[in-house]
């Protein structure tokens, strides 16, 4: 059975159209608007093995936050919706990404609660014209609506871009990870509790 969702959102600050598969090779098709985020997403969907179809039109002449912030939710109603009742999934997942000087550790459990726990500080304002504080704001919103505990924190490293890259990348093996079938648990929901 296909794990894939389709959502379309619409606000007076952004549009959003995206198309996710769970079980697929890495391919992504993505215009945020956004360059250095389309860069982070491309990412994710290569090291989570995703398949990424992803078009958002937002108010941009304002600043960038809505639209990332809204890519966020989307994609993490996306998750949800593909992994339905997380029957048969692994649940926990974690990575640990090196980028050069730059270490980021990403953990994950499908808990059913959306919950971020971000220490990932970068002394740079801006990465091309994206400011990285909305990187915080991205997975809050995508861990928020996937509903999913996420923690990511910085172990090493100064340089933005490569802290940015290895938080994104982590958080991809994270997913990776978490969302895989369990072959131990066939059809099993891995909660005591019958219910994620």
């Amino acid at each position: 059975m296909a794990r894939s969702a389709t959502i379309h959102r619409e606000t007076a600050e952004t549009h959003i159209d995206l198309s996710l598969e769970l079980d697929g090779s890495g391919r992504s098709e993505i215009d945020t608007g956004i360059g250095f985020l389309d860069h982070m997403l491309t990412a994710l969907a290569r090291h989570a093995l995703f398949d990424l179809h992803l078009r958002a039109e937002g108010d941009l002449h304002v600043d960038d936050h809505h639209t990332t912030e809204d890519v966020g939710i989307v994609l993490g109603q996306a998750l949800a919706q593909a992994l339905g009742d997380k029957r048969g999934v692994t649940r926990f997942g974690h990575a640990v990404v090196p980028m050069d000087e730059a270490l980021v550790e990403a953990a994950i459990d499908l808990s059913g609660r959306g919950f971020l726990a971000w220490s990932v500080p970068i002394e740079r304002a801006k990465i091309g014209t994206m400011d990285t504080e909305l990187f915080e704001e991205f997975f809050r919103a995508l861990a928020a609506n996937g509903l999913f505990t996420l923690h990511v924190t910085r172990r090493a490293g100064h340089n933005a871009h490569h802290l940015a890259e290895a938080s994104f990348k982590s958080v991809a093996r994270a997913l990776r990870q978490a969302v895989s079938p369990d072959p131990r648990a066939a059809e099993a929901i891995p909660s005591t509790k019958g219910v994620l």
